[in-house]
């Protein structure tokens, strides 16, 4: 059986024992905050209510009192049972499915607003003040100390992961487990399951044991969960829940045991979208540690270091999470046992003559012996006093570590010796009236929320939460973190773009390989694909991890050594890879190409798209298309509605006809491939074009031949070229003529674009209706000597780089219109080209988009020190207040401030961004990598591409950021107009949320269909049955999304009967602003139009069972998950019942149908 890191403890004096706990249901405690504030209410009006009130006052007291007595006596029993809060019932609402905004004590906003920024001196704590006390304030409630030993393991960062582990970290964990063993009143905490598992695969049984007795007896606590501390700006929430989900689900399964609380001290800022996921995967409490300066000493002037962290769109109070944030500038010693480093220096044993690490600047730290340990031990306690005078509790958390500590035996004693003879003098003394001890995070948050139980902690007129009293509610994210001066960490929004891009690539296709697994799982009877399946396990596992093991805070974000950028890459590619081929198998078998029972024949089929190395970007796949033949191609589309879209293939001859899978012919489009080369514009080969139609997460088959009798050929565009100063040659077979005025235009059925001919760049976007906007583009760069892969730190503003007689081409046909641009510059080759286009697709949503693809090339080194932006100044008069993601999930609330420079004006960016005028014009930019974006003047909206640094940010990397890679970046613009009263962005300090088109269009371009070719081609007398594969029962709501449909645990095919499988279903209902158009301009429906039951989900399975469970998929108990009761009871019946912005999960267990055998 699992069990939990929240033990049963009843008051400070039965913790001090550790005390073990089976899995018990741990119910959430009743609000308290009614009873609260009337009681505020009658003391602060005492002596103008009366003497008539007397009576009632005394029987409130008498009330309350009761109610503290009670509630001490319930958190005191064994069970540590809370008592279940309230629910309130799901929102449903109709039509408009908007949300109510949350209720909370403090907005990041508001801290701001109110912030001035002047980085003031504040003496031994530099970026706060000078901390003293009275000495009276542990009088009635003793000061409690719990110094908490870490250590840090990076996942790469100096080193790739193997050299960490090798030359440290299995060393650490060695180190861990011996010397806690000597002493129980030892403990540690351990955060990175990477590590944790990798140690295990080589541990004895004897130390394998000993580690799980000491998780057992809680002096060794696992926090987070995760497989790596994950970023949290680039990351996109699929992500987090895999990497989260990978290292909970080993955990529970090899140790059994089930993390409560999070530890995240690394992270360049944090995303209330993590607090979020923690909290519906079971979490209670959170650490954090690197936040603005300036807004840790506003949090720490009003003591709101410590507070319940909820989402701004979650009115019920059901996401609230209690977070505790550390004070000062870092989490190594120095930083962290008082407000003067220069004492705190002085206790950490390890920088003592004899170890490897650097010396105190103030001083090396000494030995603890009889003579000097009063001295020292009150020394120590006055830096305890003055921390926790910056929180409202007496119970107070002291880290004690730094990245890599504790690596031998020698190191570990004299920190645990040391500070034992402290805690022993400083525990003998009463008149000091405090007790330390070592102690995990459980104990320090169980402790605290024994004391808020017993005392009231909660000042005036505050909202708080039912989740613990005494504390205020938050709302907000930490975004941009700087640590000193002007120096903010926006930069690593955007290092090593490549990669990112990469990331992505492997998150949509993890997701549509874990969907195939779960279709081929019911596809294939046992045996007739055990050997494909039972092999591919391993590899889907592999991926899941290397996808989950890139989320580290030094993967994702670019900041790593290069030889370790190069380790993340080629394992990243490596599951690419496998994924591909394994999707090319299933293909085949769900479309009754292929039956075979053991894995040994290549794979039939190809992506369109695909890297040869890991550090090159994706090519296409070369269509021959010989005379009398033809290439199969299948489309994948992962979404959850049927996918009406224009695709394309290149292909090496332009006389090509595509077919449907009833061998049907359909329309085409032929034009010529470009590529980024001013000398050599056309690549002699071209692109098909044509509308496909491919049924929810379903397959679809089309063909592309040569000489099919009766069919007409693919249509070519017609070129207009503008080339100034080189003779630009025609390519054969497509009519050509020049461009001689000074602007062009594109145009479909619903826009059209205008374009500067000598600059190549966007000016205006005309509507049908008539309506203009201006959206002028802009390419610039800013020039830096202080940024680096984290700081971005500009010399003045960026500066234009396009100058007048650029290369233009423009292609016409009756599918695609596009320009493509090649703008000249200051430099032999430009860092950029470009092409805008645009669909003439009727009833696709590609018809409403504007796509802008980028060729971004910053490689030589006339670059250096340079960062390379878009930029779209549009006449939308947003006030300097925009709207980016968070992980993909939510939308922020973003206000550009005169007080803060450019760099901390910039904020992640890993989807969206769009701002919007009173009036409700709206302007969105959405992508498919993370990026950094800013709206530093009224109307414009900037996204930086690029950047490349020869310098170190001094940051601990030691190297700048020059491994570039060519890449191509794609952005969907749109232009959306309000259908009702929109929401006033300069009045309204909630975020908005996107419309359901924006929803659907973001989908498409993260999630974009899957495009495989057959490896061979075919005789064109050869003509197979239609091949199609349509697994559900029809197309999903619009605003329903599945966040992924897995097997967890694909190695026990072999090992048990397919019905006892466990599937695993992850849902999403998206939350839009009803102030725009409700269809997403398409014919879809939404939740409120029509409800979903799992047991009529499938078209090939038969559910035989659902239960709702985390979404990490380790609790079925959902009451620690915060959700409304009616979500673990309709789950049951089969119901989805989900409100606007949540995330479920569900374990399934399945029966396959006839048509599946």
């Amino acid at each position: 059986m699992p069990f939990y890191s929240r033990r049963g403890a009843g008051g400070w004096v039965q913790s001090l024992l550790p005390i073990s706990r089976p899995a018990t249901k741990q119910s959430r405690k009743p609000r308290r905050r009614t009873a609260v504030a009337f009681r505020d209410f009658i003391l602060s009006n005492f002596f103008t209510i009366g003497v008539c009130f007397t009576f009632i006052v005394f029987l409130f007291i008498l009330f309350r009192s009761a109610s503290v007595t009670k509630s001490v006596q319930l958190r005191s029993s064994a069970s540590r049972a809370r008592s279940s809060r309230p629910r309130k019932l799901p929102l449903h609402k109709s039509p408009n499915v908007s949300v109510l905004a949350a209720a909370v004590d403090i907005t990041t906003k508001d801290l701001y607003d109110k912030i001035q920024f002047l980085n003031e001196d504040g003496g031994p704590w530099k970026q706060g003040w000078r901390v003293s006390y009275r000495g009276n304030e542990w009088d009635e409630e003793k000061l409690k100390v719990f110094v908490v030993p870490h250590s840090h393991n990076d996942p790469g960062w100096m080193l790739t992961v193997e050299e960490y582990y090798d030359q440290q970290s299995k060393h650490i964990l060695d180190t861990i487990v011996e010397t806690l063993s000597k002493d129980t009143r030892r403990k540690f905490i351990w955060g990175e399951i990477f590590y944790l598992e990798r140690w295990w695969r080589d541990a004895s049984k004897v130390k394998q044991d000993s580690l799980v007795n000491l998780v057992q007896n809680g002096q060794l606590e696992i926090v987070g969960g995760g497989w790596v501390m994950n970023d949290e700006a680039n990351s996109h929430y699929f992500a987090i829940i895999e990497q989260m989900t990978e290292g909970s689900m080993w955990l529970n399964e090899t140790v059994g045991f089930i993390p409560r609380n999070s530890w995240s001290i690394d992270p360049y800022g944090y995303s209330s979208t993590m607090a979020y996921l923690l909290r519906r995967m079971g979490f209670e409490n959170m650490l954090i540690q690197r936040a603005h300066y300036e807004l840790k000493k506003e949090l720490a002037l009003h003591k709101n270091l410590e507070f319940i962290w909820r989402q701004s769109w979650d009115s019920e109070e059901t996401s609230d999470i209690f977070v505790h944030l550390m004070p000062f500038r870092s989490y190594d010693i120095p930083n962290t046992c008082g407000p003067e480093p220069s004492v705190c220096c002085q206790f950490d044993f390890a920088r003592m003559r004899g170890f490897v690490y650097e010396s105190c600047p103030w001083g090396d730290p000494v030995e603890t012996d009889q003579e000097n340990l009063q001295e020292r031990a009150l020394k120590l306690l006055d830096q305890y006093r003055k921390k926790s005078t910056l929180y409202r509790t007496n119970t107070l958390l002291v880290p004690l570590g730094d990245d890599f500590r504790y690596i031998s035996i020698d190191e570990a004693e004299a920190q645990f010796r040391n500070y034992q003879l402290l805690f022993d003098y400083i525990n003998s003394d009463p008149s000091l009236n405090a007790e330390a001890k070592f102690g995990t995070l459980d104990d320090y948050f169980s402790t605290l929320r024994d004391e808020a139980d017993r005392i009231n902690y909660s000042q005036t007129v505050e909202i708080g939460s039912g989740e613990i009293g005494g504390f205020p509610s938050l709302s907000g994210d930490f975004f941009t973190y700087a640590d000193r001066n002007q120096d903010y960490w926006s930069g690593y929004y955007v290092s090593r773009p490549f990669f990112k891009a990469v990331d992505r690539i492997l998150v949509q296709t993890l997701r549509g390989a874990e969907m195939m697994m779960a279709f081929v799982l019911g596809h294939c009877q046992r045996g007739q694909c055990e050997k494909f399946l039972t092999s591919f396990s391993y590899k889907l596992i592999s991926a899941r991890r290397n996808l989950a093991l890139f989320q580290n805070h030094d993967g994702i974000t670019g900041t790593a050594r290069n030889h370790v950028v190069e380790d993340y890459g080629k394992r990243l590619h490596i599951a690419l890879e496998d994924l591909q081929i394994f999707l090319s198998k299933a293909f085949e078998v769900l479309l009754g190409i292929r039956h075979d029972k053991y894995d040994i024949s290549p794979a039939m089929f190809e992506p369109a798209q695909k890297s040869s190395r890991f550090d090159m970007r994706p090519m296409h796949k070369v269509i021959n298309a010989l005379e009398g033949t033809v290439q199969t191609v299948v489309l994948f589309n992962p979404l959850e509605q049927t996918r009406n879209e224009v695709v394309m293939v290149v292909v090496e001859r332009p006389d090509v006809t595509v077919l449907d899978s009833n061998w049907t012919c359909i329309k085409s489009q032929i034009s010529p491939e470009l590529h980024h080369d001013q000398n050599s514009t056309f690549t002699g080969r071209h692109r098909v074009y044509w509308k496909s139609s491919v049924p929810a997460m379903g397959l679809q088959t089309y063909y592309v031949a040569n000489g099919f009798v009766g069919c007409e050929k693919a249509k070519p565009a017609s070129l207009r070229i503008f080339s100034p100063f080189k003779q630009l040659v025609c390519p054969t077979y497509y009519p050509c003529s020049d461009i001689g005025t000074d602007i062009v235009e594109i145009s479909n059925w619903h826009h059209r674009l205008t374009f500067n001919v000598s600059h190549g760049l966007l000016q205006k976007i005309s509507h049908k209706d008539g309506h203009v906007n201006v959206v002028g583009e802009e390419i610039a760069m800013y020039s830096s000597t202080g940024s680096g892969a984290y700081l971005f730190k500009p010399r003045g503003d960026a500066e234009p780089i396009t100058q007048a007689g650029g290369l233009m081409v423009v292609s016409e046909g009756h599918l695609v219109r596009e320009v493509y641009s090649y703008p000249r510059n200051e430099w032999e080759k430009a860092p950029l080209s470009h092409f805008t286009r645009i669909y003439n697709s009727e009833s696709t949503l590609q018809e409403y988009i504007i796509e802008k693809e980028y060729h971004v090339e910053l490689l030589g080194r006339e670059f250096d020190n340079r960062e390379l932006i878009v930029r779209y100044k549009t006449d939308v008069d947003n006030k300097r207040i925009f709207y980016s993601d968070l992980n993909g999930f939510q939308m922020s609330r973003r206000e550009t401030y005169d007080k803060i420079p450019v760099q901390g004006n910039y904020y992640p960016m890993p989807s969206l961004a769009f701002i919007q005028d009173m009036n409700g014009e709206r302007f969105s930019v959405h992508t498919r990598q993370s990026f950094g974006v800013a709206s530093l003047k009224n109307g414009w909206l900037e996204i930086m591409l690029d950047r490349r640094l020869a310098a170190d940010d001094g940051r601990g990397l030691g190297q700048g950021v020059m491994d570039n890679h060519p890449m191509n970046v794609l952005f969907h613009l749109i232009v959306e107009s309000n259908i009702s009263k929109p929401s006033n962005p300069s009045l309204n300090p909630d975020p908005l949320s996107p419309s359901l088109f924006s929803h659907l269009v973001g989908a498409h371009l993260n999630y974009p269909m899957n495009v495989y070719i057959a490896k061979t081609a075919e005789s064109i007398s050869v003509q197979p049955p239609p091949r199609l594969f349509s697994p559900l029962v029809t197309s999903l709501p619009c605003d329903f999304h599945i966040v992924n449909f897995k097997v967890p645990q694909p190695t026990k095919y072999s090992q048990q009967p397919l019905s006892e499988i466990r599937f695993a279903l992850i849902v999403q209902r998206r939350q839009w602003d009803s102030a725009y158009c409700h269809k997403g301009r398409s014919q879809c429906s939404t939740m409120t139009d029509e409800p979903i039951s799992l047991f009529n989900f499938f078209k090939g399975f038969t559910v035989l069972n659902s239960r709702a469970t985390s979404i990490n998929l380790i609790l079925e108990d959902t009451d620690p998950l915060g959700y409304n009761d009616h979500f673990a009871a309709g789950a049951h019946e089969g119901h989805v019942l989900i409100s606007p912005m949540e995330i479920q999960a569900y374990n399934l267990r399945l029966q396959p149908e006839d048509i599946f055998r």
